[in-house]
Order: structure tokens, then sequence, then C-alpha cells
């Protein structure tokens, strides 16, 4: 099965005071054959908020360097839309629910592969639903 991976889902596996039983299941039921798949701008969504909790202090800059690092060895495929045409798939995905364009993105990118959507985003998990979009 392909799921569409987004930074929230992932964070809270990786972030030691973050607790969601929801990402632990998620990611202790992943088999050899499933796919995750995520947009490019998964990458800096991660390691924006990773710098971020090491700036508050919510965890030692080790610590956020090796979720950094356990992030690189999951089986992520990188999908590499960009340019004018998805952008307005984006931005009209965006207008029709209410989300930001980055959400739009992890969306976009489960709707165009058919995959599901992984996210602990109540807003990005109840357009994808709308959407027809499997959720996790």
């Amino acid at each position: 099965m392909a799921w569409v991976l987004d930074s929230s889902m992932a964070l809270a596996w990786a972030l030691p005071d973050e607790d969601s039983p929801s990402a632990q299941r998620f990611f202790r039921g992943l088999s050899a054959a499933d796919r995750l798949l995520v947009p490019a701008l998964w990458w800096s969504d991660v390691s924006n908020a990773l710098l971020a909790a090491q700036r508050r202090r919510r965890l030692p800059e080790a610590e956020a360097l090796r979720a950094l690092e356990l992030f690189g060895k999951l089986p992520v495929e990188t999908d590499g839309a960009s340019g004018l045409e998805a952008a307005w798939r984006w931005f009209a995905l965006g207008r029709e629910h209410g989300l930001s364009v980055y959400d739009a993105c992890y969306l976009e990118l489960a709707q165009r592969t058919g995959a599901g959507l992984a996210s602990l985003d109540k807003t990005l998990t109840a357009a994808a639903r709308k959407a027809g979009v499997r959720t996790f």
C-alpha cells in the first residue's frame, strides 16, 4: 500500500516529547511492501521543525540530528512535482478545502498517486476525506 506521509505524522514518531499512539500504530504497521511518498517540501518541513525544537530546547542538537538521520533511513520516495502547473493544482486545492498551499501539496500528491494520507493534522485529514482520499 502507498501512503503520503506528512510531517506531522513523521515528527510525532520522532520527537520524544510527542506522544502519538496513531503515529506509533502507523509506523509499526508498515510492511516492506508499503511505499511512503512525500512532496519535496517534506524535507524542509521536518528539518525546520527539528531545528525549531532544538532552538526551543525541546530536544538536544544531537537528538535533532539523530531524528533527521532516522528520517533519511525511512523508505520515502520524494515526489518532484513543481512548477506552474503544480502550483495551480496546489492553489486550487488550498482554496477549495481551506488548506495552506503546503498542506495542499500533501493532498495533491495523494490524489495524483492514489495513495492514502498519513497525517495527524485534523484539517488536512478532513479535507482528504472530503476529497475521497483514504486516511490513516
